[in-house]
């Protein structure tokens, strides 16, 4: 294989493996058997991994199927990225997710929750910050726990050994976030309580900075549909990167994989459409899904960079993404830890 360009296999910082996202009606995603959800989800990891992803996190799901291929796919039973996963998101009483069976209402039940994610062996602890979009009753910009209970979710977690990745859409949530000391913001939208978008509050994204917290906006390829038209929406988002930038803030790049028409394998047409909008250049954007990713996940040790040492989780091009980043999406060939994946019949 001459006159290829070889680079670090990328990470998805942000994928819920047993959610399907063909699926949008939610009783529906919920009806489905443990059966069904374990055979879609070898299909999900297997494509995953061909379309150079080799590592992704795992940041939410109720019956920790997703544990399950984790340890398949570690053992070499089946086709997949390394995973971390967080098992049941910790919510409040009715709050974003609820029906993963994370909620909790008071410190006893916080600790509870975390707890019960130590007893199933996750990789991190992930908490709702705020309420989410996809569930019923919840408000985006309004946040589920007071800033002493978010401390204190992160405290448990970190005694216990685990980061914590937290949702934030609302200003306020993200502000309970970052000064409890979170590893990676989840979305980041600015929205008022009110849920509408407002803009970066720059103290709090100093705050982010200082304290070395990475910012996970989860921007997949969709998100291409927001480009143009009227431009608004497209500015006001350039907008809040550009101020989030300007205070030192740092991003991974992440997708939310497995909501609705968000799919599993394509981080690398999500990742054009977050150089755009964030304003990265191509090594930037590269950065963002290898280095700085592993960095964030607490990885790095492991994978990230091409390095004597570290796992074989390599990527092969025939062209140069430092030049165009859709030479990405055509991978000659994939290894993940060691292990080669031919992507071509």
């Amino acid at each position: 294989m001459d006159g290829l360009t070889i680079i670090p296999g990328l990470i998805d910082a942000h994928v819920h493996m047993t959610l399907d996202p063909k699926i949008p009606s939610l009783k529906e995603q919920l009806s489905q058997s443990d059966d069904e959800i374990r055979a879609k989800m070898r299909v999900r990891a297997q494509e995953m991994v061909r379309s150079g992803i080799t590592t992704a996190r795992d940041l939410g799901g109720g019956r920790w199927l997703e544990l399950e291929l984790r340890d398949r796919i570690n053992r070499g039973e089946v086709a997949g990225p390394r995973l971390l996963c967080a098992g049941q998101p910790l919510t409040s009483k009715n709050g974003h997710c609820y029906f993963w069976g994370g909620e909790a209402t008071n410190k006893s039940e916080i600790s509870e929750v975390v707890d019960r994610q130590h007893a199933h062996g996750v990789d991190l602890i992930k908490i709702m910050a705020t309420g989410g979009m996809y569930t019923k009753n919840s408000q985006p910009g309004r946040a589920q726990f007071e800033q002493e209970e978010v401390s204190l979710a992160v405290e448990i977690a970190n005694r216990l050994g685990y980061s914590v990745a937290a949702h934030c859409h609302g200003t306020e949530g993200i502000a309970h976030a970052a000064f409890a000391g979170v590893a990676t913001i989840e979305h980041c939208s600015w929205l008022d309580t009110q849920g509408s978008r407002a803009g970066c509050d720059k103290d709090i994204s100093r705050e982010i900075a200082r304290r070395g917290i990475w910012v996970s906006p989860t921007i997949n390829a969709g998100w291409a549909r927001f480009m143009g038209g009227d431009g608004r929406f497209e500015a006001h988002i350039k907008k809040l990167f550009k101020d989030m930038k300007e205070c030192g803030v740092k991003f991974i790049a992440s997708t939310d994989a497995g909501i609705p028409n968000v799919l599993h394998h394509e981080l690398s047409r999500a990742l054009q459409v977050f150089a755009s909008l964030a304003g990265l250049s191509p090594v930037e954007s590269l950065l963002s899904a290898t280095t700085h990713a592993a960095n964030a996940l607490g990885i790095k040790e492991s994978t990230g960079t091409i390095e004597v040492g570290k796992d074989a989780d390599l990527l092969f091009l025939e062209g140069d993404p430092l030049q165009d980043l859709a030479a990405l999406q055509q991978p000659v060939l994939v290894v993940a830890r060691g292990r080669e994946y031919s992507t071509r019949s």
